[in-house]
């Protein structure tokens, strides 16, 4: 969810990347490398989703918003704060997540993945989840970024409508790939197998230069190749070499 709500930033920007270009920028960037503009999206969105919804966690994925800027705007639309408790729409989950989001694009008109990023991370707060799941990000249409107040509260309840049900499907076929994963693990027994197959059930790609407790590219090459085989994993690319594999 996080790379499709990353391809929608994008798109809403008028880029031409999609989620093959941002799995690549991700999973062959190297220390000090440059991920380019597409790349950064995805990075927020990543880093984002993975640690629990904190100040410094989001700050963490938009280094570009100060971890002031960023409480401000998490503060300004709470009502608990002693702010107007219309303008959270009396503190419910999808209109303050609605308020943010209009908050956010007001200080920062073309920020469109920050304003995205802070407005599911307010809805997670708001419905007592850990982590941000990206509804808005994928589900709302750049049209819908220029509305407000009661029209953006329904242009975001629509676009939480599609993207849960899309949510549901996706974790439903990725539980039962990674039962298959789970399945099949004890048959591998190269050295360092749990560990890889740990980051196949926590990443969406994996390139094989990652597994490196398999202490070498050509084994971790032959490992993902027998994932493929018995049907544990899948090549995403269609490419003969830099391959990623995922459930």
């Amino acid at each position: 969810m996080a790379l499709r709500a990353a391809e929608a930033c994008v798109t809403h920007q008028g880029r031409p990347e999609r989620s093959a270009e941002m799995r690549d920028a991700m999973a062959f960037l190297q220390p000090g490398d440059n991920p380019g503009p597409a790349g950064k999206i995805y990075l927020s969105w990543y880093r984002a989703v993975e640690r629990p919804v904190t100040v410094k966690a989001l700050h963490r994925a938009l280094p570009e918003a100060t971890a002031e800027q960023i409480a401000m705007w998490l503060d300004r639309c709470d009502p608990c704060d002693g702010g107007d408790p219309r303008d959270a729409g009396q503190g419910g989950p999808i209109a303050r997540a609605a308020a943010i989001l209009a908050a956010v694009l007001a200080d920062r008109p073309h920020d469109y993945a920050a304003a995205l990023v802070l407005a599911d991370a307010a809805l997670a707060q708001a419905l007592g989840w850990t982590h941000v799941t990206p509804l808005l990000g994928p589900g709302v249409k750049r049209t819908d970024l220029r509305k407000t107040g009661e029209e953006l509260r329904f242009a975001c309840h629509r676009a939480i409508r599609t993207a849960a049900t899309e949510a549901t499907r996706k974790a439903t076929d990725l539980s039962r790939r990674a039962v298959r994963l789970r399945t099949v693990a004890p048959k591998l027994r190269a050295k360092g197998s749990d560990e890889a197959v740990s980051k196949f059930l926590s990443r969406d790609s994996v390139a094989p230069t990652a597994l490196t407790s398999l202490r070498s590219d050509r084994a971790a090459r032959r490992f993902c190749d027998r994932l493929v085989e018995l049907g544990a994993v899948r090549e995403l690319t269609g490419r003969d070499t830099f391959r990623l594999y995922g459930i």
